[in-house]
């Protein structure tokens, strides 16, 4: 994995790296919150 990362920093730069980083992790945890929110009016009906 960072023998692919390190030519690819050096191409683009650290900062669009990083972004690109996070951006993969915020993704997976906007996938909860749209679970989350979607679930929302199935529990409220349930009180």
């Amino acid at each position: 994995m960072m023998e692919q990362i390190i030519p690819f920093i050096s191409e683009v730069g650290f900062p669009i790296v990083v972004t690109l980083y996070l951006l993969h992790r915020i993704e997976a945890k906007l996938d909860v919150v749209i679970q989350s929110i979607q679930s929302l009016p199935e529990r409220l009906n349930e009180r």
